[in-house]
Parts: structure tokens; sequence; C-alpha cells
């Protein structure tokens, strides 16, 4: 015999009335997280505004018709310019060495300058306009 099953829904949930208090606080949770959705955009806005990456990237691709190799090159004769200038620096720091406490006369300061003041300003200022471009030439581009 077959007889129907009959299943009654439950009765509705009466959810007790939240103490007075407890609205507020959930209202200031709410604030809170908006605000602080507000924090990442604005934080997210700013890195995008300090990426000086792709601005050099754009760069070099607005001028890839016309200097496709740019930015390999950067990237390929970058490491010999940083090598070049660390020698540079060694050089410099074993005849401060050398030198000691006379670097006060007037003579031996100025032979010092003349001889390394120019290298090292002129390597340091080259590996400050290559870098940025060889961190922002593609991987496999040419060059």
């Amino acid at each position: 015999m077959n007889a129907p099953i009959y299943v009654t829904p439950p009765p509705p949930l009466v959810m007790p009335e939240p103490p007075p208090g407890m609205l507020e606080i959930a209202d200031l949770l709410r604030q809170s997280v908006e605000l602080q959705r507000d924090q990442l955009a604005l934080l997210r806005a700013q890195q995008a505004a300090q990426d000086n990456t792709s601005r050099w990237r754009a760069f070099l691709a607005r001028w890839a018709g016309e200097f496709p190799e740019a930015g390999g090159a950067c990237k390929q004769s970058l490491p010999v310019l940083e090598r070049a200038y660390l020698e540079l620096i060694r050089e410099l720091t074993n005849r401060l060495k050398e030198i000691g406490d006379s670097l006060d006369d007037e003579f031996v300061m100025g032979e010092f300058l003349d001889r390394y003041g120019m290298r090292i300003g002129q390597l340091g200022s080259m590996i400050n306009q290559l870098g940025p471009l060889a961190d922002a030439a593609p991987a496999d581009g040419p060059g």
C-alpha cells in the first residue's frame, strides 16, 4: 500500500532582538571594512603611480621601431659597467688606505680627485641611466 507522506515545514525561526549596542557595533564594523577597502585602493593607486619601470617600458615601446635593440643592449652592458664601477671603488679605497691622513694636503687631495672623482661620478651616472632601461627591457627582447 502506498500512502502519501506529508511533511510540514518547520515553524519560522524567530531571531531574538539583538541588544541595543550590537547594532552599533555591527555598523562600526561595516564602516571599518569599507574604510580598509578605500585605503587598499589608494595604496594600489599610489604604487602604480610610483612604478618607474612601467614608464621606462612605455619609453622603450614607443621607440621600439627605431631602436629595437636599446633595452637588450642596456641589459647586456650594465654588468660590464657595474664591474668597472666596483673595480674603481676597490682601487679608490685601497688608495685611501695608502694615503691615510694625507688628504689634508691640498696637492694630495687634488691628485686624488683628479684621478678618481670624475671617473667614479661618470660611471655612477651611467649605471643610474642604464639600470632602469635594463630593468624595463623585455626578457626575450632583441639585443
